[in-house]
């Protein structure tokens, strides 16, 4: 089985979208599987959102935050909750292709623990690019990575990773940050595990929506590199 877990915040229209894309590629490509929406608190609640499109779904369930917690608790939740003896997270707004997950299970099935989409490879496909600003933001923020816990990887932030279940449970449990900077924790935590970590390049388009504060969340994302610098430090990670 493959269980794909997508958080999801406020994403109205967009999850309907997602939904039905998903649901169409595993039953035509992977009809043993299971999606996992992790709803954290939206203003209108997923559960209402796709409750007529679930009536006879058995293979999708929705789960609710008490709180809004952010984007690493969402994951964290639907990873922890999964079945799937391979498990997939992807943002709702699907920018990287839920077929470029093929990609990802080839080095699975080669003996890799988990297997990281990129899009900052000499052959990533960006068909639509974030705003300047933006890009220009992450790449300080992978430089500073780099620097401060060395992992030598070319993005740990694009929201499309797929997991053998044993290290995703193990990777999960330890995981201790709720926002965007969990997908740096994870991987310092499968780096001081021991596991095998596959960097793919991936299709990616970028979507215009975000509610996203540029300013706050890199402030608090240099914040949380110290977070896991200490963390990894003290041990907390091996």
């Amino acid at each position: 089985m493959i269980s794909v877990v997508i958080p999801s915040y406020n994403e109205g229209n967009r999850v309907i979208a997602a939904y039905r894309a998903l649901t169409e590629y595993f039953q035509k490509n992977h009809p043993d599987y299971e999606l996992i929406f992790v709803d954290d608190r939206s203003d209108k609640p997923l559960k209402e959102i796709l409750s007529s499109l679930l009536m006879n779904d058995g293979h999708t369930k929705v789960l609710t935050n008490d709180q809004n917690k952010g984007k690493g608790y969402s994951v964290r939740r639907g990873v922890m909750a999964s079945k799937g003896e391979y498990v997939l997270f992807t943002d709702a707004d699907l920018s990287t292709p839920i077929s470029e997950m093929e990609k990802l299970m080839t080095p699975l099935g080669e003996g890799y623990d988990l297997a990281i989409g990129s899009r900052a490879m000499p052959s990533s496909e960006i068909r639509f690019h974030q705003p300047v600003h933006r890009e220009y933001v992450g790449k300080v923020f992978n430089f500073l990575l780099r620097k401060i816990l060395a992992l030598q990887l070319n993005d740990t932030q694009c929201g499309f990773k797929a997991f053998r279940r044993g290290p995703a449970q193990d990777i999960f449990k330890r995981q201790t940050l709720n926002g965007f900077c969990f997908d740096a924790e994870i991987l310092q935590i499968a780096k001081e595990r021991g596991y095998k970590i596959s960097e793919i390049p991936v299709v990616w388009l970028n979507s215009e929506k975000t509610s996203v504060n540029l300013l706050k969340e890199s402030i608090r994302m240099f914040a949380d590199l110290i977070i896991i610098k200490i963390n990894s430090l003290k041990g907390k990670y091996s």
